[in-house]
């Protein structure tokens, strides 16, 4: 089922048979650098990841991360809306194969979510995390119309991220 469309790009839930693809994107060094080491090692642990992050959002609040493909269904990254525990606000995610990068596709998912998010979801704040040297992913938060609000941290050990909010 897909969740959104853009000019290039279709969204849709991830599902169990997107294991492999995970597998791939969790375990891509910028990955794991700029967003986290998820423990994501083999198949299992793929299909586990998918069972209880984003199936379980999409059974807990109705949206979650969504596979993004090209229109020819290859697979290309991650965009989505999460809830986490440790913010107020619904905010959105993305990651993206190497292969794939610079090539706007990020902005293009981005855009498409946050469109969705407060269309159909009628979602009044979004906000997005990311590290302070996660310049790309600065860029394109700042291609969508949002920009810094101050610096959190999503546990007391964790690490000082920049939030950024819709400037409008």
């Amino acid at each position: 089922m897909n969740v959104v469309e853009s000019a290039r790009l279709v969204l849709r839930r991830l599902d169990v048979h997107d294991a492999r693809f995970i597998l791939e994107l969790l375990n891509d060094p910028a990955f794991i650098r700029f967003v986290g080491d998820r423990g994501v090692r083999d198949l299992a642990d793929a299909y586990q990841y998918i069972l209880d992050g984003p199936i379980a959002s999409y059974r807990r609040f109705g949206f979650g991360l969504y596979l993004t493909s090209l229109r020819d269904g290859a697979p290309i990254g991650i965009c989505g809306l999460l809830k986490r525990d440790a913010l107020e606000d619904v905010d959105i995610g993305f990651a993206f194969l190497p292969a794939y990068g610079s090539r706007g596709y990020a902005v293009e998912s981005a855009s498409a979510v946050l469109e969705y998010g407060r269309r159909v979801l009628g979602l009044r704040r979004i906000v997005a995390i990311t590290a302070p040297d996660n310049h790309a992913s600065i860029a394109v938060l700042q291609k969508i119309g949002m920009s810094f609000e101050r610096m959190v941290k999503l546990s007391e050990q964790g690490k000082e991220l920049k939030l950024f909010v819709c400037a409008g």
